[in-house]
């Protein structure tokens, strides 16, 4: 089990910014579905930056890019490279782990499995990744890590991450792509006090819910929005974004989700499907 080390400068709480579903491509005028994926990305971190975000890491919770491309995991890299804090990476469906691992593990950025963030809380980052398809389904393997994480440090306020969502979104063409073994998934975090939330990606849209007693939350994508609640594939007009987090030493979250003003980053509203 590959363990990392966070601190905070502020003992109290502790600050993530989640990034996901990029979908970079190496050609720079690559598009998913009308909207240009590394000058959306790129918009979102100067967002990011001129409202003066603060946090002490960055979690990227898969699908950074869309070609399997060393050149587009690169752009991702180059995107957060002014950012001197630790980006905790996790890989998504249409990710290619073998260049996600020579790429990724340069600079600031960083793969495993438990993150111990200040004296309070630790981070689970889980691979959810089926080769091949767009559903997800976590090992045995991983199962084992989690259920060892939360025991090893069952004093520990525990946020588990993911790419794929683990309960229904309410949209039944994405709830098709969800986790497919989440019952094994839920009995293990029943077995534990200590799960505070359960963060994902996959599903291009903000969500906070609560499943089990367990908050259930994910971050909009950096480029197309998904419609919620659509039985069948729609896109959104909502506006690419991101989520803050704030961890509180007593296993409360605060947190809250920021997004692109104007309509720059529109997609093409009559796509199928991708």
């Amino acid at each position: 089990m590959r363990i990392s080390h966070l601190s905070s400068h502020n003992s109290q709480t502790v600050r993530l910014l989640q990034i996901t579903d990029t979908h970079l491509f190496a050609d720079p005028n690559g598009c998913l579905l009308g909207v240009n994926t590394v000058d959306s990305f790129r918009a979102v971190v100067s967002e990011i930056q001129s409202q003066d975000v603060k946090f002490d890491a960055i979690i990227a919770t898969g699908d950074i890019s869309q070609d399997h491309t060393p050149e587009s995991y690169q752009r991702f890299v180059d995107g957060i490279a002014e950012w001197p804090q630790t980006c905790y990476w996790l890989p998504g469906n249409h990710d290619y782990q073998p260049e996600m691992q020579s790429v990724l593990v340069k600079s600031t950025l960083e793969r495993c499995e438990v993150v111990l963030v200040g004296e309070h809380w630790q981070l689970v980052m889980l691979d959810s990744q089926v080769k091949g398809v767009p559903h997800g389904r976590l090992s045995d393997e991983q199962l084992a890590v989690l259920d060892a994480a939360l025991s090893k440090q069952a004093g520990r306020h525990t946020l588990v991450l993911l790419h794929h969502h683990p309960l229904p979104a309410g949209s039944a063409w994405l709830d098709q792509h969800q986790l497919h073994n989440r019952d094994a998934f839920w009995a293990v975090l029943d077995k534990h006090t200590n799960v505070k939330a359960v963060v994902c990606g996959h599903i291009h849209q903000a969500l906070d819910t609560e499943h089990n007693g367990c908050r259930v939350m994910a971050a909009p994508s950096t480029c197309i929005q998904f419609k919620p609640d659509s039985d069948d594939f729609a896109l959104d007009t909502t506006t690419p974004g991101w989520r803050e987090f704030s961890l509180h030493q007593d296993g409360t979250i605060s947190t809250k989700v920021g997004r692109l003003q104007g309509t720059e980053f529109q997609p093409d509203m009559h796509s199928k499907g991708y």
